[in-house]
Formats: C-alpha cells, sequence, structure tokens
C-alpha cells in the first residue's frame, strides 16, 4: 500500500473552530463517546436531568430562547447545545487495515451535511467499515451532520482525503473491488457484486461521479430505479447500495 507519511494517506487539516452539537441524539451520542471532548453544554434544567453528564464538564442553565442564539435559526435543539472538540484524523491506512468484508463508502464531493449526516446513519445501519471524502469538498463536523447523523457521527469512522484519486487507488491495493455509482451504467449493482470487499462510490446529487474518478473505479454499475424518475436523492441511493451489498448471496 502506498505511504504518504509512514501512516498512509493523510487527512486535511480540519474546519477552525469548535463544533456545536445540538438535540438528544447528537449530544448524547458525542457525550458517550470516548474519543470525544466536551467542552461546554448550554441546557435547560429539563433537558439537563434526562443526561448522563460527565463530571466536570461545565455546564450552563438556559432557557429555550438563549439555545436558540446558539445555533442556526429554527434549529430544533430540544434543549440542548454542546460545544466539543473536532474529532480525531482517522487515517485510510488504519482503516482499510480493519478486518472482515464491511463496505467502504467513497463520497465524491458531496457536500450538502444533511446528505453526508444521512450517509452515515445509513453506514452505521448496515456496519460499513467507515466512510472516505475529498477535504476540500465535504462539510465539516457541525451540528446539523451530527442532527442528520443520528449518532452516527460518533461512530463511523470518517476518513478525509486530500486526492479521491490516490486515495481509490490505496483502496484497490488493500483488496476493495470499486463500484461507481452511475445512472448510465448498463450493469445493475446487484450484478456487480462478487464476493471480494466492496468500496461503493457515490457522486454529488445532479452531478454524478467526476470523470476522472469514474476512472479510478474498477466497474460503474446502477440501481434499479424506474424511468419514471431521473435518480435518486445520493444518501437514499447510499443506503440502498449498502443494503444490496448486506444481502448479497
Amino acid at each position: 500500500m502506498r505511504r504518504t507519511d509512514g501512516r498512509g494517506h493523510r487527512p486535511s487539516k480540519g474546519a477552525s473552530g469548535r463544533p456545536r452539537l445540538w438535540g438528544r441524539h447528537a449530544v448524547g451520542a458525542a457525550l458517550a463517546n470516548p474519543k470525544r471532548r466536551a467542552v461546554k453544554l448550554w441546557a435547560t434544567r429539563d433537558a439537563a436531568g434526562r443526561m448522563n453528564l460527565p463530571s466536570g464538564l461545565p455546564v450552563t442553565s438556559a432557557d429555550a430562547a438563549d439555545l436558540g442564539r446558539l445555533v442556526p435559526q429554527d434549529a430544533p435543539h430540544q434543549g440542548l447545545v454542546l460545544e466539543v472538540e473536532p474529532l480525531e484524523d482517522v487515517f485510510l491506512d488504519e482503516l482499510l487495515a480493519r478486518e472482515g468484508n464491511r463496505p467502504l463508502l467513497v463520497l465524491d464531493q458531496v457536500t450538502d451535511p444533511h446528505n453526508v449526516g444521512a450517509i452515515l446513519r445509513s453506514a452505521a445501519a448496515f456496519d460499513a467499515l467507515g466512510i472516505v471524502t475529498q477535504d476540500r469538498h465535504s462539510p465539516p463536523e457541525s451540528g446539523a451532520l451530527a442532527r442528520a447523523a443520528s449518532g452516527a457521527l460518533e461512530t463511523v469512522p470518517w476518513v478525509r482525503v486530500v486526492n479521491l484519486a490516490r486515495a481509490l487507488e490505496e483502496i484497490a491495493e488493500a483488496g476493495f473491488w470499486r463500484i461507481g455509482l452511475a445512472g448510465e451504467a448498463d450493469r445493475l449493482l446487484r450484478d456487480a457484486l462478487g464476493s471480494a470487499r466492496i468500496a461503493l462510490v457515490l457522486g454529488a446529487e445532479g452531478e454524478g461521479l467526476r470523470q476522472n474518478t469514474a476512472t479510478h473505479c474498477d466497474e460503474l454499475a446502477r440501481l434499479p430505479i424506474s424511468p419514471a424518475i431521473e435518480s435518486l436523492n445520493v444518501s437514499n441511493a447510499a443506503a440502498i447500495a449498502l443494503y444490496a451489498v448486506a444481502t448479497r448471496s
């Protein structure tokens, strides 16, 4: 496997600043994650009383209106806003070295935090190995992403790489069969699934896979959707593709 810094493909430096997470699922998962450092919690008395709070965490009592000023407009904070440190980098070679036949998800310029969060949630549901994104074209950790992930941001490994094409080469060298999802492909996904470890490569909604990304896939395949609709939302496509891998014979 190619090594770029002695440890494999290094993620780019993450976005500066501390993310703020909100809502019961996102905050509860972050507090339960031993790899996550919580900095400060703002909470209503009722919401704080329902949480298992670690000792030493600074907690500021606030009403709903105060909390609303800490998050984007109309964000459903459910009485909880938690400031955290970003998660530690995950390295690609470390992820690929994990044993088992679990699928890997590679996202090509999927930038919407709600889509990435929903994909993380599906990845957790179908026990995926993790997700890989290009750092410059993927969203940072955020409250919106964490809420869409419903706790999966804390449990699914997320590798951010500088060069997606090079990362796909490393994925192939690790024994994965790289299948790019493309509506124009002739072959159905179910027919492309063999016994090898699978890396599912998905592009942004509307634009699909970039040409250079497609050429770094072993083959392209499509989902059996009706011609009545042009395409699926990328998070829906990821969930269906993961189900196909999980149920392959």
